[in-house]
């Protein structure tokens, strides 16, 4: 255990000197790491390039350190203005053009920071073997952006490419040399010139996407199905490029109309639910990784030194409601107490012959954590951790039943679902069209002491893949129904939209976002109180008792004092599901 509160000082210790230094790289004095991760006062900054986002479970050190100063460079060097006016529309331009500012920004670390421009191209090396190792570049177009930008950054860099793969693209980097050659010399003597710089990148990006759309148009359906998979895993990269330049501390869930569900009578449904499955968290972590993740997710709560008896007090007084238990004997008043009659012969100045009603504090009460374990959920893991395991343990000290649920999808990219789908050849409006994998990490009948080690599962990062929060919501309020308890209550913990690549291509991208709000209204109308819990974000646009969170300070008595003031101003009614 020493050890490991050793490595954790010192991580803390390492983020606190990164920082530092980014800070006097940019000239921000704002910018901090929490949670691996560059923020700008409680905003997270956008990771917009491919080799930018990090792994926790595979990444090392000098990657991690290598990604931040990289985006450290992007806000001293890059114009954001200029950035996005200029950037193309067209999803592999802009991934190409997007590529290619940010390794420019990285080529103007200056000369005295020798280490930060070294694990930047050890970042950059990382990033390659990943993406070759996944496979990523087994198909042309996979490997024409991979040459793309191993050329660019050889261009930019003055490095070799990388040795493992240089046999691998030798073909294809001398069937682009004509057409992009012009071009990519410039790249390197314009870099000091973000305006001059960006029309040589943009001529690069526009003459690549040119290219993937005749390689993508030429080949076979199900060639185009494997293509298309790794371009989706590519651009969803983008995600956080549109949010770049915001300056609101909690960005707000933006929802839409469904243009499918407009447009046909039918409703909300799943292509097949044959892969579909609820699981117990527990069942998918090996034992002695779900002990050392139990152990660390204790030395953390414990760092945070949480009062739980006086929260559990609040819970107490927040939660329960007085109801009959038995008789208080011997009472002045109320009440005769025939038992006590014969008291008057003996002692006929004897006053103690009454009872009254007794009443104790009950918390006829459940309530149900449901988490959104997407992807981008991986990042508030370990606080978002802390904040249930407290909560539920104080919650049972006060006599509230709890459950911990989470969902996710079965793969990414739709997995099994979305290769039926393409097998009966692509119907329209298909519906739902990836797995759900539910998944119970404390049960309402089991203890915290009996769930605890399942409860640490939600530290495993590979359960995080994408998100459909309404069934999940649903399944959840299903359960509820299924208990005895008079006051139901579920918290959602999300940080963003119902997210699922292969359903929004298939349908439109709201389809899942109008199916969320559909269940969170009808099970609220059924008497159910349902409160959407954002991790630095406001979800005003799906529920109506809505909270957003700041996971990045430490666990103290405002988090829970927000959430138990959000919990007391819902007006709880009898449930009827």
């Amino acid at each position: 255990m020493s050890s490991e509160r050793s490595a954790i000082r010192h991580q803390q210790k390492v983020e606190e000197l990164c920082a530092a230094t980014i800070r006097a790289l940019c000239g921000e004095p704002d910018l901090h790491i929490q949670a691996r991760r560059l923020h700008k006062g409680k905003r997270a900054l956008a990771l917009p390039a491919p080799h930018l986002l990090l792994s926790e479970a595979v990444d090392d050190l000098r990657s991690w350190r290598g990604a931040m100063d990289s985006v450290a460079l992007k806000r001293r060097h890059s114009d954001v203005l200029l950035h996005r006016s200029l950037c193309p529309s067209q999803p592999v331009a802009r991934l190409v053009f997007e590529m290619l500012e940010q390794l420019r920004v990285e080529t103007l670390a200056p000369d005295s920071m020798p280490g930060a421009t070294r694990n930047m191209r050890h970042r950059f090396r990382m990033w390659s073997l990943a993406f070759q190792r996944a496979g990523m570049i087994d198909g042309a177009i996979g490997l024409l952006i991979y040459t793309v930008f191993q050329v660019c950054w050889s261009h930019l860099t003055g490095q070799a490419p990388l040795a493992e793969t240089e046999d691998l693209m030798e073909a294809t980097r001398a069937g682009i040399a004509s057409s992009l050659g012009p071009p990519l010399r410039n790249l390197r003597p314009t870099r000091e010139h973000q305006a001059q710089y960006a029309q040589h990148a943009l001529a690069i990006a526009a003459l690549v996407g040119n290219m993937v759309e005749a390689a993508s148009s030429g080949r076979a359906r199900q060639e185009r199905d494997d293509e298309d998979d790794v371009l989706r895993q590519a651009l969803g990269l983008l995600i956080d490029f549109d949010r770049e330049g915001s300056d609101e501390p909690v960005a707000h869930a933006a929802a839409g109309a469904a243009r499918v569900l407009q447009q046909t009578e039918q409703p909300y449904r799943a292509f097949t639910r044959e892969y579909d499955c609820v699981l117990e968290a527990r069942s998918l972590v090996r034992p002695d990784l779900l002990r050392e993740l139990r152990e660390r997710l204790d030395l953390r709560i414990r760092q945070q030194g949480v009062n739980l008896g006086a929260l559990s007090r609040k819970l107490m007084a927040l939660l329960a409601q007085p109801q009959r238990d038995g008789w208080a004997c011997g009472q002045e008043e109320g009440y005769i107490d025939g038992r006590r009659l014969a008291q008057l012969v003996s002692s006929p100045a004897e006053r103690r012959l009454f009872r009254l009603e007794r009443y104790r504090p009950r918390a006829d009460c459940l309530v149900s954590f449901l988490v959104d374990c997407s992807g981008s959920m991986k990042q508030h893991a370990e606080p978002l951790a802390m904040l249930i395991d407290v909560l539920a343990r104080a919650m049972e000290a006060a006599g509230v039943s709890t459950e911990i649920l989470g969902f996710t999808t079965g793969a990414w990219n739709g997995g099994k679902p979305y290769r039926d789908w393409l097998r009966q050849g692509r119907p329209p409006a298909p519906g739902r069209l990836n797995s759900l994998c539910h998944m119970v990490f404390k049960d309402a009948a089991s203890s915290w002491r009996r769930a605890r080690p399942g409860i640490a599962a939600l530290l495993k990062a590979d359960l995080f893949r994408e998100g459909i929060d309404g069934e999940a919501v649903d399944w959840a309020c299903e359960r509820m129904c299924a208990r005895s308890e008079q006051r139901r209550i579920l918290l959602v913990l999300s940080d963003g939209s119902p997210t699922d690549s292969a359903t929004n291509l298939a349908n439109d991208a709201f389809y899942l976002d109008k199916h969320l709000k559909e269940v969170v209204a009808r099970r609220t109308g059924s008497g159910l109180e349902i409160y959407g819990l954002g991790v630095s974000l406001d979800l005003g646009a799906y529920h109506q008792r809505h909270l957003a969170l700041d996971l990045s300070a430490p666990l103290g008595t405002a988090i829970f004092t927000d959430i138990m003031q959000l919990i007391a101003r819902g007006r709880p009614r009898a449930a009827r599901c």
